[in-house]
């Protein structure tokens, strides 16, 4: 009975031995810290995803960056800026820009600025977004790259590349001012349906040959292969420049996106101004003013 009972022992000993070594096995898989009576263990707390920033649909200030777009560029007279009329931060109560819709009118003339410069490039919101940061708004509106992909020719389009850095680099710049201002980024339009809608108006084809983004509008009427291909490379880029805008934004967590609704949206000649066919309407500008408050008030960003 006694050796019988040594070996019993002895049995329940190794057995004790391998449930422990596969409970210290399970335990150095999990981390090496074996959860407390009630709670996580310290790995575990230390991995828990951090929770997504809520969006402000309704920001108490807005500041836009871009181009001649958002400058409202030949929306009122000839070759002017109208900064009244810009989608963004415009006064003008036809438009009903998007810091009108979202302040009212009141509070937007004085919490609303338009850093936007004519002719600007990627290369250039950095800069505007210093001095954006500057005025401390809850939003920053940004729509720029139609400039970079509007050039003289197709090869002095800038790079998607040089792009991403540039838009990465603006990010970068208002991020360090101001970590916590939400950001909408508007998609660069469709340049090709520019041109397949500017076309049909003659004055807007003479006003083309001053030199209004020739890569793209440049011998509007010719349509051979080699016109065609040139066109169908400036429309890929702008398609690359849309996919970079939505891969950096979505890298920060309070940045939206358009989903390609600027790009996507079937504008006609009554969106194009009829100064150069080129630029936005007035009518064109408020179209853009509701893409973005749309974008800026939805329950979540845009797929």
């Amino acid at each position: 009975m006694r050796k019988r009972s040594h070996r019993v022992h002895a049995a329940v000993a190794g057995v004790t031995a391998v449930l422990l070594g596969a409970s210290g096995l399970v335990a150095c898989s999990a981390g090496g810290n074996s959860p407390g009576p009630g709670g996580p263990s310290k790995r575990q707390a230390a991995v828990s995803p951090k929770p997504t920033p809520a969006w402000d649909r309704s920001p108490a200030s807005v500041a836009a960056v871009g181009d001649s777009i958002t400058r409202g560029f030949d929306a009122c007279s000839v070759l002017s800026d109208c900064p009244e009329v810009s989608w963004a931060t415009g006064s003008d109560t036809k438009v009903r820009s998007l810091a009108v819709r979202l302040l009212g009118k009141q509070r937007a003339a004085t919490h609303s600025w338009n850093y936007a410069v004519t002719g600007a490039r990627m290369a250039d919101v950095a800069a505007q977004m210093e001095k954006a940061a500057a005025r401390r708004p809850a939003l920053v509106a940004v729509m720029a790259g139609a400039n970079d992909a509007c050039r003289s020719s197709t090869s002095a389009m800038t790079k998607v590349r040089d792009f991403r850095e540039q838009f990465e680099d603006a990010m970068r710049t208002l991020r360090r001012e101001l970590p916590k201002a939400q950001v909408y980024v508007a998609s660069v339009p469709n340049l090709k349906r520019l041109w397949s809608q500017g076309r049909t108006n003659p004055m807007g084809k003479q006003v083309w040959k001053l030199g209004i983004c020739p890569s793209m509008l440049g011998d509007a009427d010719v349509v051979d292969a080699a016109a065609m291909k040139r066109r169908d490379k400036v429309q890929k880029r702008v398609v690359a420049y849309n996919k970079v805008l939505r891969d950096v934004c979505a890298k920060d967590d309070r940045c939206r996106f358009d989903g390609g609704a600027v790009f996507e949206y079937r504008f006609g000649t009554q969106q194009l101004s009829h100064w150069d066919w080129f630029h936005p309407s007035k009518d064109g500008q408020s179209r853009l003013a509701s893409i973005a408050y749309r974008t800026v008030t939805a329950k979540n960003a845009p797929e």
